[in-house]
């Protein structure tokens, strides 16, 4: 399997709310994550990651990854992908009453691979934007 098709398995799946247990397929066991949004401070491990995302499917059902380009830079071992995420928050999954407000959130996943497994995620994400246009800050 090719980085590129390792890289959009593991996003599709990942931004499906799939969770760990089907990510991990793709992915070192020890993965790590990085971010520099306050709403993902706390998290330092791709499996903590995918755990959250399949979280957001709770209050957004409708919830899903639009991608716009992957691309691969070989010399580096590293797949890129752009997305936007969509959803609107319906129902209250113990976060609150919905405020029936949507959301579509620019986001870049730059995965870096150890051989065929991905050894670290970097997300690049405005989260104050998108919490903001779901009406949760």
């Amino acid at each position: 399997m090719t980085i590129k098709q390792t890289a959009y398995d593991f996003c599709e799946a990942c931004d499906a709310g799939k969770g760990w247990d089907v990510c991990k397929e793709w992915c070192s066991q020890d993965a790590t994550f990085s971010v520099q949004s306050d709403a993902l401070a706390e998290i330092t491990t791709l499996a903590a990651y995918t755990e959250w995302a399949k979280g957001l499917l709770g209050p957004m059902p409708d919830a899903h990854a639009e991608f716009k380009s992957l691309a691969v830079d070989e010399d580096s071992n590293r797949a890129i992908l752009f997305a936007v995420f969509h959803g609107t928050h319906s129902v209250d999954a113990g976060s609150g009453a919905p405020t029936g407000k949507t959301v579509a959130s620019d986001y870049v996943y730059v995965l870096d691979f150890d051989g065929p497994k991905i050894r670290h995620m970097t997300k690049v994400w405005n989260d104050v934007h998108a919490l903001t246009q779901l009406g949760w800050m």
